[in-house]
C-alpha cells in the first residue's frame, strides 16, 4: 500500500520554496533533501523504496512529506494536482549489475519515468533537474569526456549497453522540452558518486570495497584492476544541484558532475585496505565470473569539468580517503543499529 505522511517544520523561511525530489530515499537522493530542508524549502519526496531506504531519510523524516510509492502512480494520483517551484528528478534504475541482471526493468524506469515527469513538470513550466549518468559516453575512445563528444555504443545485442541508451533518450526528452519552452530542464551527467549511505548491492565498487575490508574478507578487483575512475563525494556533489538548478544559463544544457581525480581500481582497493589498517587481500575476478554475458568495461573514464565551472565555479573538495572513512563509519553504524534490532 502507498504511503503518504506530511510533517510541516515549526518555522520556515518566507520564501522557502516547495520542491519535489523523485528518488528522495536513495543514496544521492537522501543527501539532496536534507540540503534543501537545511535552506528552508518544503520537501515532498517520492520513493518507491525498490532500491531507496527510506531509514536515509531520518534526519529530516519530521520535516518532509513523503510519498511511499511508485513515481508514475504518484504523478497521476497524489500529485496530480500539486505543483512545485523546483523538481530533482533522480528516480532511476541504478548499477551495473542490477542493470546486467534486469534490463527490462531498467530501460522501462528511466525512460518511462522520466517522460512523464516531464510532462507533469512541462503543465507549470517547473525548473527540473534530470539526473543523467557517465554511462551515455558509451566507448569513445578518449580518457576525457567533454558533454559536446559523440557517443558510441556497442551492439544492442550487448546488454549493458542498454542502460547507456535509455539515459541518452532521457537527456534527447529532457532538452527537448527545454527547446520549446516547455520546460526548464538541466541534465547533470553523474561520474562515480559516492559515500555513506552508499549500498554495494548494485555493483558501487568503493562501498563494496570498504564492507569487504571491515570484514577483513578479500576485495575483489574485477578484471585486471588497471580500469580507471574518477570518484566523487556525495555530498560535493549535492551542494552542487541546487546551484546548477537555480542558474538560468544552465536551462536546456548538459553538464558532468564529479571529480576529474582518477585512480585505478586496483589502487583504490589498496587505498581501502590502507585507510581502514584492514587485513584483507585483493583478488582478481575476470568479468566473466562477476557478470552475465554481455558485459564490456571502459578502461577509462574522467570527466572534462570545464563546463561546470564556468557556470557555478565547482570543484570537489572531500579527498577520497574521507569519504573511505565515512563510508566506513556509515556501514558501522548501520551494523550496530542492526544488532540492536533497529533498521
Amino acid at each position: 500500500m502507498p504511503t503518504r505522511s506530511r510533517k510541516t517544520a515549526e518555522t520556515r523561511p518566507a520564501n522557502a520554496g516547495r520542491v519535489l525530489v523523485s528518488g528522495g530515499a536513495g543514496f544521492i537522493g537522501s543527501h539532496l533533501v536534507e540540503r534543501l530542508v537545511a535552506r528552508g524549502d518544503r520537501v515532498c519526496v517520492v520513493d518507491d523504496l525498490s532500491t531507496g531506504v527510506e531509514s536515509n531519510l531520518a534526519p529530516v523524516r519530521d520535516r518532509i512529506e513523503f510519498v511511499g510509492r511508485d513515481l508514475s502512480l504518484a504523478l497521476e494520483h497524489e500529485l496530480r494536482a500539486e505543483r512545485f517551484d523546483q523538481i530533482y528528478h533522480l528516480a532511476a534504475a541504478v548499477g551495473v549489475e542490477l542493470v546486467m541482471n534486469e534490463p527490462v526493468r531498467a530501460i522501462e524506469t528511466n525512460v518511462d519515468l522520466t517522460a512523464q515527469l516531464l510532462r507533469f513538470a512541462s503543465a507549470s513550466n517547473t525548473p527540473t533537474l534530470i539526473a543523467s549518468s557517465s554511462e551515455v559516453y558509451g566507448k569513445p575512445g578518449k580518457e576525457l569526456f567533454s558533454e559536446e563528444d559523440d557517443v558510441l555504443y556497442g551492439p544492442t545485442s550487448v546488454t549493458r549497453w542498454s542502460y547507456a541508451c535509455s539515459k541518452a533518450i532521457d537527456e534527447y526528452l529532457a532538452l527537448a522540452y527545454a527547446r520549446e519552452g516547455r520546460v526548464p530542464a538541466v541534465v547533470c551527467r553523474f561520474f562515480n558518486t559516492v559515500g555513506p549511505r552508499q549500498l554495494g548491492d548494485y555493483g558501487m565498487v568503493v562501498p563494496r570495497f570498504v564492507r569487504a575490508a571491515l570484514a577483513g574478507e578479500p576485495l575483489r578487483v574485477y578484471g585486471d584492476g588497471s580500469q580507471s575512475r574518477c570518484f566523487c563525494d556525495v555530498r560535493d556533489v549535492t551542494e552542487l544541484l541546487p546551484r546548477l538548478l537555480g542558474e538560468p544559463t544552465a536551462a536546456g544544457r548538459v553538464f558532468n558532475v564529479g571529480s576529474d581525480s582518477p585512480i585505478t581500481i586496483m589502487e583504490l582497493a589498496e587505498l581501502v585496505i590502507d585507510t581502514l589498517k584492514s587485513e584483507s587481500t585483493i583478488i582478481t575476478v575476470p568479468y566473466s565470473d562477476a557478470y552475465p554475458g554481455g558485459f564490456e568495461d571502459l578502461r577509462h573514464r574522467r570527466p572534462d569539468l570545464t563546463r561546470v565551472r564556468e557556470a557555478v565555479g565547482f570543484d570537489a573538495s572531500t579527498v577520497l580517503i574521507q569519504t573511505i572513512r565515512d563510508i566506513a563509519a556509515s556501514l558501522r553504524q548501520s551494523a550496530s543499529l542492526g544488532s540492536e534490532g533497529g533498521v
